[in-house]
């Protein structure tokens, strides 16, 4: 029972790290595993990641498109640690143009299938206008060294190899491995 009520206090108090001009590994998913929406709306997710860029300006190190997810890892500019806005703001601006395109998102969120919360259906957050299409957090990694940059870099490409959408990164259209490896 104690380490459960440890647990619930600290993913209520839960906080990313904050480093000034940090290199992050970052991987955002769609509520419904399985769902094509990014591919469908790919050039919405391009708009949005683009405006959040010029709004708040950071290096796209790789980036990957998957139908559910995508992966990116992002240099921030020295003196500045909020990698978690931008990504707020990539997925707010992604709901508000699929919605300007006429999609209409889920007003629920599905039921949790893996982990410690396996079974479990969150209701959204109406007060901050929450819809059912993005995983409430995302996963992050700082980068720590020249080795670790490289791996990230590569785990980006070869994400739609592990897959099995194609044999070949290069195969891939959604990735920054063509603006790499050209």
């Amino acid at each position: 029972m104690l380490t459960i009520l440890r647990f619930c206090h600290w993913m209520v108090n839960y906080r990313r790290p904050k480093i000034c001009g940090a290199t992050v590994f970052i991987t955002v998913v769609l509520a419904r595993r399985g769902d094509d929406l990014l591919l469908r709306y790919v050039d919405v997710l391009r708009g949005a990641v683009a405006r959040t860029q010029a709004a708040r300006p950071f290096v796209i190190n790789a980036f990957v498109v998957l139908p559910d997810h995508f992966h990116c890892v992002l240099t921030l500019p020295e003196g500045d640690a909020e990698y978690s806005r931008r990504i707020g703001a990539i997925k707010a601006r992604f709901v508000m143009g699929v919605r300007k395109a006429g999609y209409v998102p889920p007003m629920d969120l599905p039921v949790v299938s893996r982990g410690r919360f396996a079974g479990l259906k969150p209701g959204l957050r109406l007060e901050k206008r929450e819809v059912g299409i993005w995983q409430r957090r995302f996963w992050e990694h700082h980068i720590r060294d020249e080795r670790d940059y490289r791996n990230h870099l590569q785990y980006c490409w070869n994400n739609p190899v592990k897959h099995g959408f194609v044999a070949h990164p290069k195969d891939w259209p959604h990735s920054s491995y063509h603006r790499d490896n050209a």
